[in-house]
């Protein structure tokens, strides 16, 4: 019960890139990067299994970024003539790729660091891709000529990889979406679908993340934007809740989502965000299992699993670090306090 895990991503060390950065340059290269991205792995698999979280993962400590560090297997794109574009609905400008053919993957993605992860725990293992809607929100489009074919042509590619992580090992295959919070009506047309075929012939879990984004100035900023009450989950999860998607990860903690809104998932697994990554204060676990408590209004103990409100990427490390430790100390709490 309460099964812990994170959204993904974790702070990557001084000595591997630079630090406090959602994008963030190496410090190496060659062998050398290579070395180091699997130490930085290494050292955050034992941190999560010491922190006590049931369900780990590789901290993305491979990728530069949750998007592009997948986008670089990918064949049909230009990575060199960037051009700059709106993403998740103009709340910033980006220098962006562009998509010019046919997509196409230029062979595996992900191999290296989900088998290295597998064979360096006996937890559970999660990987993390984006999904196929915030990777449209992510390019500039010049050969589709339409979002949702375009997205559903990433879902195919993203497909491949997902099946081969499943033959890796990995036990949860997550889907990242922040961009369903910023297209409310495309997510519950298109973006759903878009999941399903990304999910195809899959028989491990499967995960999709949907958040109000990274502790970055940009999305601070659009929440202050946001009212009162943040109801964006409203107009998919009905959707959500009959898909084939097994589990659906949330932000909680510290923001203004009513809890009432995760009673729409019935049927789902609920991750829910008992870990704000906007703020460097660290929780107590007694306000972890708190905010449990209070999920349990609405979603059943035996479909909960505490999670973080988004990843903890451009964070400090050593907070990252203490807000893991909170995490699996207030999920063990929680497991006292309502068993």
């Amino acid at each position: 019960m309460f099964d812990a895990t994170l959204a993904g991503s974790l702070p990557k060390p001084f000595w591997l890139a630079e630090t406090n950065k959602l994008w963030p340059q190496w410090k190496s290269e060659g062998r050398d990067l290579e070395i180091a991205k699997r130490d930085a792995t290494l050292l955050w698999l034992k941190a999560q299994e010491d922190a006590g979280l049931d369900i780990v993962s590789d901290g993305e400590q491979s990728r530069q970024h949750f998007v592009h560090g997948f986008l670089e297997f990918v064949d049909g794109i230009d990575r060199v003539n960037k051009v700059e574009m709106g993403i998740r609905n103009n709340r910033y400008a980006a220098m962006v790729p562009q998509v010019v053919g046919k997509l196409a993957m230029k062979g595996r993605a992900h191999a290296a660091e989900a088998r290295l992860a597998r064979a360096h725990t006996k937890k559970k293992l999660k990987f993390t891709l984006p999904g196929p809607m915030t990777i449209v929100d992510t390019v500039a489009d010049r050969h589709y000529g339409d979002r949702a074919k375009a997205a559903m042509a990433f879902a195919g590619l993203l497909n491949q990889e997902a099946r081969a992580l499943e033959a890796d090992g990995v036990d949860v295959i997550q889907f990242d979406e922040p961009a369903f919070n910023a297209f409310t009506e495309e997510a519950a047309s298109w973006g759903i679908d878009c999941l399903h075929r990304a999910i195809d012939g899959l028989a491990c879990t499967t995960c999709v993340h949907i958040c109000y984004g990274y502790g970055i100035k940009q999305n601070i900023d659009w929440k202050k934007s946001l009212g009162q009450e943040w109801r964006q989950y409203q107009a998919f999860f009905p959707a959500l809740a009959k898909s084939r998607i097994h589990q659906v990860s949330l932000e909680c903690t510290h923001s203004r989502v009513p809890p009432d809104l995760m009673a729409l998932l019935g049927g789902k697994d609920v991750l829910v965000g008992v870990i704000d990554v906007a703020s460097d204060q660290v929780e107590t676990p007694e306000e972890v299992a708190a905010t449990i408590g209070a999920a349990l209004e609405f979603v059943p103990k035996e479909r909960l699993y505490p999670c973080t409100n988004c990843g903890l990427a451009p964070m400090d490390r050593e907070i990252a670090m203490r807000k893991l430790e909170a995490l699996g100390a207030g999920a063990r709490l929680a497991r006292q306090k309502y068993a």
